[in-house]
């Protein structure tokens, strides 16, 4: 494993030097060979108390500089200016194949001078979790952080009740985060701003060095990311649960499934984490809140922009005014795809908005009506299954007559819009119900075959499987999720 760092040569207040905790037994779970091989990693796969050794952090391989990097953060609103690595270590980066440099972080790997007073640690359902959303969710073509591996600890953590531990290995592009910058901001740093804002030109943005203003093409590079991210969210029925300026990324990746979910009947006021009691971070808020932590970004920004305060602040506002711009196009332009709509027309938007409205008023599940609809292009198609779901209603028939006479306007034929719509809508997403099976037979049963059985689906959303219908189904009325937590 060649390690190629850059962010530890910071200055040492971006970060603490701190070494993973060992522990007791480490034991594999799963290994993502996929990406073992995207990374160029060299690393025996077949060796498995090697890798758990490896990955758990009891072995810290030459190269390695292990870090816990600094943040602040808004949570919920309200500003903490200090959070940091709590529970992870950036053990160094790698460079793949192609040069593309990544971040190898172990979470849940023990405490660090950021833990205020925590364990350090991870239990096993959380890190579950955040495997199976991860990669679902770059199966789904959703920016997003990675998994690597999954291992046991061999230990227990103290939650509720006593939980078997458990440690992740999180690949990233980068783990600066807008709080990364609020962190220094808050101690009026403005040099190490400065200095991060640098380093995140020369790592992800290298071509804005280049430019007139860089810092200020850099916010928008950054806003433009984010916009087209929350698009792709809301395209898959994807809910955060905790949008704090700590959870947003610079490289416009997903990072930290906590109490994060995926809907089963459409509702845009839909809100599944436990300590989002006022609906904050609810999906139809997403983007309302993506454009709200970057303005707290522009505020970082704010020196670096303008030597005059005023024209600082007027570029910065230029920029967080634009946000909601790009995120429309890129939602309007995903949904477009879902709905079968090659070309654009100018009543698109209403033509989704009402089948949205439609799926909300009637409760119908937003992943498998959207890939009904797949189904019924064609006046000759039978629409007896999707139409019992409306209620048989008319105003569901008046829409689908609408939508069909859109699709006329289109230059191919009815098969191609037909398998254009099969492979943007999924068959398989991760449902919260078959997550919580997973989790419950892992921590109870300790057994992993439908870990596996659900990640093998998963990572092929849109082809069908004979072998695990189920997978496909709502969950019952005894199997819906309401809540889920982040597992701190």
């Amino acid at each position: 494993m060649q390690f190629d760092n850059t962010y530890s040569n910071l200055p040492e207040h971006f970060f603490e030097r701190t070494r993973p905790v060992p522990v007791t037994k480490p034991t594999l779970i799963c290994c993502n060979n996929d990406l073992f091989e995207t990374l160029n990693l060299k690393l025996n796969l077949n060796d498995s108390e090697k890798v758990a050794e490896i990955f758990s952090g009891n072995i810290v391989l030459d190269g390695s500089d292990p870090i816990a990097l600094a943040y602040a953060g808004h949570q919920f609103g309200h500003f903490v200016p200090q959070l940091g690595d709590g529970r992870a270590v950036l053990l160094g980066e790698v460079l793949d194949s192609n040069k593309l440099r990544w971040d190898v972080q172990l979470k849940g790997s023990g405490p660090t001078p950021f833990s205020r007073n925590g364990d350090g640690r991870a239990a096993l359902g959380p890190v579950i979790r955040e495997y199976i959303l991860s990669e679902s969710m770059n199966a789904l073509g959703v920016s997003t952080t990675r998994s690597l591996v999954a291992v046991l600890t061999g230990e227990s953590v103290i939650r509720e009740t006593s939980e078997p531990g458990a440690i992740l290995t999180r690949i990233a592009s980068c783990h600066v985060r807008v709080g990364t910058f609020q962190y220094y901001l808050a101690k009026n740093d403005i040099n190490s701003i400065k200095l991060l804002a640098d380093y995140a030109i020369n790592r992800l943005y290298p071509d804005l060095r280049k430019t007139k203003n860089p810092y200020l093409e850099l916010l928008k590079q950054i806003c433009h990311r984010q916009a087209c991210l929350i698009a792709s969210w809301m395209n898959v029925g994807f809910i955060h649960g905790v949008m704090n300026t700590d959870n947003m990324a610079i490289s416009g990746e997903t990072i930290d499934y906590g109490p994060c979910a995926f809907l089963d009947n459409y509702n845009s006021d839909a809100v599944f984490s436990s300590i989002d009691s006022a609906g904050r971070y609810s999906f139809g808020n997403q983007a309302k809140i993506a454009q709200w932590n970057l303005a707290r970004l522009a505020e970082c920004f704010l020196p670096l922009l303008d030597p005059d305060e005023k024209k600082a602040i007027a570029l910065a506002m230029d920029v967080i005014e634009a946000f909601y711009k790009i995120y429309n196009d890129s939602y309007l332009g995903v949904m477009r795809q879902k709905f079968g709509f090659l070309s654009n027309n100018l009543k698109d938007k209403s033509i989704i908005d009402e089948f949205l409205d439609l799926m909300q008023r009637y409760g119908v599940d937003y992943t498998l009506t959207m890939r009904k609809l797949c189904g019924v292009v064609t006046e000759l198609s039978d629409i007896t299954e999707i139409s019992t779901m409306f209620s048989k209603s008319i105003e569901f028939d008046d829409w689908i007559r609408r939508w069909r006479n859109r699709l006329r306007l289109e230059t191919v034929n009815s098969n191609e819009i037909t398998q254009a719509m099969m492979n943007v809508n999924p068959i398989f997403i991760p449902r919260n119900h078959l997550i919580e099976k997973v989790i419950q037979s892992a921590v109870n049963d300790h057994e992993f075959q439908l870990f596996h059985d659900l990640l093998s689906v998963l990572v092929n959303p849109y082809k069908d499987n004979e072998n695990f219908q189920s997978f496909k189904s709502p969950p019952k009325a005894n199997e819906i999720v309401n809540q889920t937590y982040c597992g701190t």
